[in-house]
């Protein structure tokens, strides 16, 4: 093995074991703070499920842990892959603003019992 691959073996280890490290303070303190529901549909855990629920940073800084929970909460990996993909739309697209639609003023069958009378 080439010692730059040794390098990069070892580089990788630490970013891995640093996440994990990080991963467990934080969602072992979510867990004690928040009881084991989504935040977003409501699903109930218990410990046979409980690796289903994630914590999610609110404002997406996962660096970002204080002690009171305040940046966390607690969504299954359903809810929290789709809050995930909103906040990578938002990034790649911008923010939209949701318009008002008019409704539609054109109606096909307004004249629909004449047309059936010209029979």
């Amino acid at each position: 093995m080439s010692t730059g691959q040794s390098k990069l073996d070892k580089v990788l280890a630490e970013a891995r074991d640093y996440k994990a490290k990080r991963e467990t303070g934080y969602r072992e303190q979510a867990l004690k703070l928040y009881p084991w529901v989504c935040g977003r549909c409501t699903r109930e855990f218990v410990h046979s499920n409980l690796r289903e629920l994630t914590v999610h940073h609110r404002d997406h800084n996962h660096d970002n842990n204080p002690s009171d929970g305040s940046n966390w909460e607690l969504l299954c990996l359903y809810c929290h892959d789709n809050e995930h993909s909103k906040f990578e739309e938002l990034i790649r697209y911008g923010a939209t603003t949701e318009t008002k639609i008019d409704a539609a003023t054109y109606n096909p069958f307004a004249d629909l019992k004449s047309m059936l009378n010209k029979k």
